[in-house]
């Protein structure tokens, strides 16, 4: 499934996937499990409480490749 961050429509970094989140916007997120906590947890309470499927990723440098950007990303969420 993180092959679908290369086609997909796609958002990257915290503020932006948490806003889409709020807005109902989001089918699914990839959080990087070495991210500061102070980000992840809220955003993975609020994808649950949303129903949204959270998917873990080992680094924010693989995630943020997967994304195909030359940092790092704490998340991305991908749009309905």
């Amino acid at each position: 499934m993180p092959e679908r961050l290369h086609t997909d429509r796609k958002l990257i970094g915290t503020k932006q996937v948490l806003k889409a989140l709020k807005a109902g916007r989001v089918a699914a997120v990839y959080v990087a499990d070495d991210a500061d906590p102070m980000l992840r947890e809220p955003l993975v309470g609020q994808c649950r409480d949303a129903g949204v499927e959270v998917i873990p990723v080992a680094t924010m440098k693989e995630l943020g490749k997967l994304c195909q950007i030359h940092v790092g990303a704490a998340c991305a969420a991908l749009l309905r």
